[in-house]
């Protein structure tokens, strides 16, 4: 029987290749990839063509455990993320992007990053 495990993280690698395979970001249009752990939430803006990383938010980043209340879901911290990610960009310059879901399914914490990078001003 093969290691159930394995098995996972070679679905998981056919899946993010998928997505990167339709997804490219460039200068005018970069991508907002966007990963999550147990815990964190993290988004970041990322310019594929010179290979930099233009903006980044975190859950775990101090600017944005400053919007923090004392019972927020981790939903609710990713929606954060998304908007403060948006604000940086703003300020970078950056209006429009493509939307990196990465292996992650567009549902609970990942829809809430593109909902508040879409309230913070990002068009998709």
């Amino acid at each position: 029987m093969a290691d159930k495990n394995l098995i996972k993280a070679k679905k998981a690698d056919r899946r993010r290749r998928r997505v990167r395979g339709k997804v490219f970001g460039t200068p005018e249009c970069p991508r907002l990839s966007v990963a999550k752990s147990l815990n964190n939430t993290f988004a970041q803006i990322i310019d594929d063509v010179n290979g930099v990383t233009l903006a980044a938010a975190a859950t775990n980043a101090k600017i944005v455990k400053g919007e923090f209340e004392k019972k927020t879901t981790k939903t609710q911290a990713a929606k954060i993320v998304g908007v403060t990610l948006a604000k940086a960009a703003k300020e970078k310059g950056i209006e429009k992007v493509v939307f990196d879901r990465n292996v992650s399914v567009y549902h609970g914490r990942i829809k809430a990053v593109a909902e508040g990078a879409r309230e913070g001003g990002l068009k998709f």
